[in-house]
């Protein structure tokens, strides 16, 4: 008998004997379990060897800047042959000054020494003479030892006359203002038509063209810095440099307690200047990080965190505290276990709680898994 017709029956038995009418079970089958929503791609986390970098500011500066000044006294500038910005090498002739009051000089200085150098030479032959004649018996010993005074008086004269000369070139030379080495000049205060006197500055030269960046450390990172470190600057104009550190600062400034690191920079600084204000990272080595990849990362109201898949497909949102970022991975400090199933990328996409469907990824430097996709019903 069917279905249908024992419920009829049992229908029309209970109208005429006022039995109550009861009620058939059905049969629902077996209870369907909740399907997962997404299927995600899962990584472990990883240990990984991370350059531990201190960051910093400070300004460009001059390696060494040279001040050019006038020598010669009281010398109008007659030429200026660069400008700020130009290139020079060593004995390169920066300015000229008036020289035909030194040119006069020296020539009387000259000829005081021909003079000097014929009164000499005169006086040779008449100390030669005088012994001889003093061996003839004809002079005396003192008329011999006037005479050889005076032939050493007349020497004497002669090399006055020619160290004269000498000082005379020497300010005559003084009147080309040369560079004492290469460089580019970063200032000019000579003017043509000017009297300048000795000690006038004229030029500042940056020697060899050379920029170092002094960067500003904490007393307690300046003792993690170690000379010959690799550095990676950025200048205010944009120009990411690379340096090592040349030197440390002997001393901590007793107001600031900051210390100065010294770094050297290429020639090459493209638009990089002297004066510019620049940030900077200082390497100071490697060491061990648990780090995941960073599209693992999710930050939302100004914190990170992840999502892990536990042995129940279910999804955990953890608050983690990102650290160091190297190339496509990042360190987490605090909030994850190193044997958790991260979910790789899409974790946007997820909430506490959901149910996914976790597929491992075939080995930790895998490409860049896709983002959560419906999974196949």
């Amino acid at each position: 008998m069917k279905n249908n017709d024992v419920r009829w029956w049992v229908l029309i038995g209970a109208l005429l004997g006022g039995c109550p009418v009861p009620v058939l079970a059905q049969n629902s089958g077996p209870k369907e379990s909740v399907k997962p929503a997404l299927s995600v791609v899962t990584v472990t986390p990883q240990m990984s060897n991370l350059v531990q970098k201190i960051s910093a500011n400070g300004n460009l500066a001059a390696w060494q800047e040279a001040i050019i000044g006038a020598e010669a006294n009281g010398l109008k500038i007659m030429e200026v042959r660069v400008n700020v910005g130009e290139r020079v090498q060593r004995g390169d002739v920066l300015a000229v000054l008036q020289a035909d009051t030194l040119r006069a000089e020296l020539a009387q200085a000259e000829a005081a020494l021909a003079e000097a150098t014929a009164n000499a030479q005169e006086a040779k032959v008449q100390s030669d003479r005088a012994r001889s004649l003093q061996q003839q018996g004809f002079f005396s010993n003192a008329q011999l030892s006037q005479t050889l005074a005076a032939d050493a008086s007349a020497q004497a004269r002669v090399q006055s006359a020619r160290a004269m000369v000498q000082l005379q070139t020497v300010r005559l030379s003084q009147t080309q203002v040369r560079a004492p080495d290469a460089g580019v000049i970063s200032s000019r205060q000579a003017t043509v038509g000017s009297v300048v006197g000795a000690g006038t500055e004229l030029f500042r030269l940056i020697r060899q063209g050379r920029i170092e960046w002094r960067a500003e450390v904490t007393a307690a990172e300046m003792g993690r810095v170690q000379v010959g470190a690799p550095v990676t600057i950025k200048a205010a104009s944009g120009q990411l440099l690379k340096g090592k550190v040349r030197m440390l600062a002997p001393s901590v400034d007793a107001q600031t307690r900051n210390a100065l690191v010294y770094v050297d920079l290429p020639l090459q600084t493209g638009s990089a200047r002297a004066g510019m204000y620049a940030q900077g990272e200082i390497e100071l080595g490697q060491s061990q990080a648990l780090t995941v990849p960073q599209t693992a990362v999710v930050v939302r109201d100004g914190f990170s965190y992840i999502y892990t898949v536990g042995a129940d497909q279910k999804v955990s949102q953890l608050k983690v505290q990102i650290g160091r970022q190297s190339g496509d991975r990042v360190e987490v400090t605090r909030g994850l276990k190193a044997d958790a199933r991260v979910v790789a990328s899409g974790g946007a996409f997820l909430n506490h709680g959901d149910t996914v469907r976790g597929v491992d990824a075939p080995t930790a430097q895998a490409a860049p898994a896709a983002a959560p996709v419906p999974a196949t019903q």
